[in-house]
């Protein structure tokens, strides 16, 4: 358990200097190679957990450490204690026990004590210390303070849902390809595989309890992906039709290019600016058998890459902070700043007036983001409009569809993620 302990504060130690938590735990299965999948798994899950309830974990180490330890390292070593003794089936004193030569594995012996003594204390007064660690705002919800004012101002009726939401274990969803197999069909291929799953949208599957995707029947041979409810609605939401030629800007790790590919026969052109995550959606589409033109190039700057024409459809997946998908990467709460918003903002209004140039007369071009906050979404959509006569935002009546949603803005639940989309026509 040491070990395993260790590798996880360490993870956690780098995300909170800044580097993104997939990036760090790729980083450790490649310099720790003789870990085994259960070892993994655990790291994962400490790593995960503890960024997810850092707020409450730091409210409770305020309360036990009357001053820091001199290495943040030890204090990040803390909090995964901390989070298995809240979460773990662990037997209490036997990961106190493990949590204290993991301290000196760690290179800081002489802080051994301190952290016998702090784990020990907080099992004393457990009852306390946790009625004390939710008495502020930051210790119950575990995001940062101008998070939560904002989420606070923009949604008043919903932001503490839209908080808890974003601190629960993401489902495993699927979207069944139906170029290959009707949803009914994938339903009973996992009955007969014993893997309880549940219908969700139009395409998608829940699984009850989530696993490698290897364990799934089909997965390798192309009969579904991984993706979750709420991106699986911009496919839909673009209102293809055979022989339309389609851009999907920003378009890695290519799921929504996929998804497009499988509703209709498209000419298709994927662009992303990242070559690293652009071979994912070659990855994607070669295992679902799909074709498209892929182009690594920065999407708001179509010299680099277009071609003479214009478009049907465009698909306008823009980076954002992300903010509605922190179940899935709660990295986002602590790496993400206020001031990035006014940055994105700035780069997702070039990225919209430059496409919006290459969109034909009468074609459509769906406006996305994986994020929940204002400036990014409606008054986006809305400065847009008032920049752009010749545009009119269309209704989603897929929305509707027993989804809870505020003008486009898709609230995370327990089916699926947070998305903005706003669909936009060309007069």
């Amino acid at each position: 358990m040491e070990r395993v302990q260790c590798l996880a504060a360490e993870a956690v130690s780098r995300v909170l200097a800044g580097r993104s938590l997939d990036a760090e735990l790729a980083e450790t299965w490649r310099s720790e190679a003789t870990l085994t999948v259960q070892e993994r798994g655990a790291v994962q899950d400490l790593a995960y957990g503890v960024l997810r309830r850092l707020g409450f974990l730091e409210a409770l180490l305020g309360q036990l450490l009357h001053r820091p330890p001199t290495d943040a390292l030890v204090r990040n070593l803390l909090q995964v204690a901390l989070y298995q003794l809240l979460h773990s089936k662990a037997r209490p004193y036997t990961i106190v026990d493990h949590a204290v030569p993991a301290c000196a594995q760690l290179g800081f012996p002489q802080a051994q004590g301190l952290v016998n003594a702090v784990l020990r204390n907080f099992l004393r007064r457990r009852a306390e210390l946790e009625v004390a660690a939710a008495g502020t705002d930051e210790g119950r919800y575990s995001y940062p303070q101008w998070w939560i004012t904002k989420l606070a101002a923009q949604f008043p009726r919903n932001f503490r849902e839209i908080l808890e939401a974003g601190n629960v274990r993401p489902p495993l969803t699927l979207r069944v390809n139906r170029r290959r197999i009707t949803r009914e069909a994938y339903l009973e291929m996992l009955e007969g595989a014993a893997i309880a799953a549940a219908p969700v949208g139009r395409h998608g599957v829940i699984i009850e309890k989530p696993r490698p995707v290897a364990q799934l029947p089909g997965f390798s041979a192309g009969l579904v992906s991984v993706q979750d409810a709420g991106a699986q609605l911009a496919a839909e939401l673009l209102d293809v039709a055979d022989g339309m030629r389609v851009l999907d800007a920003c378009a890695a790790p290519g799921g929504k290019t996929a998804h497009l590919l499988e509703l209709a026969d498209l000419e298709l052109i994927a662009v992303d600016i990242d070559a690293e995550r652009l071979q994912r959606v070659t990855d994607n589409l070669t295992r679902l058998s799909l074709r498209a033109q892929l182009r690594q190039a920065d999407a708001g700057r179509p010299e680099q890459w277009r071609d003479a024409g214009t478009f049907d459809r465009i698909l306008a997946d823009v980076p954002c902070t992300a903010s509605g998908v922190v179940r899935r990467h709660p990295d986002i709460k602590w790496l993400r700043q206020q001031s990035d918003i006014k940055a994105l903002v700035v780069r997702q209004a070039r990225i919209l007036d430059t496409l919006w140039q290459l969109l034909g007369s009468g074609g459509k071009l769906l406006y996305a983001t994986c994020s929940v906050f204002g400036e990014e979404n409606n008054r986006q959509v809305e400065q847009f409009i008032a920049r752009h006569h010749d545009a009119r935002q269309l209704s989603l009546p897929l929305l509707a569809d027993g989804l809870k949603h505020i003008d486009g803005q898709l609230l995370p639940d327990a089916a699926h993620d947070g998305f903005f989309y706003a669909l936009l026509e060309k007069n």
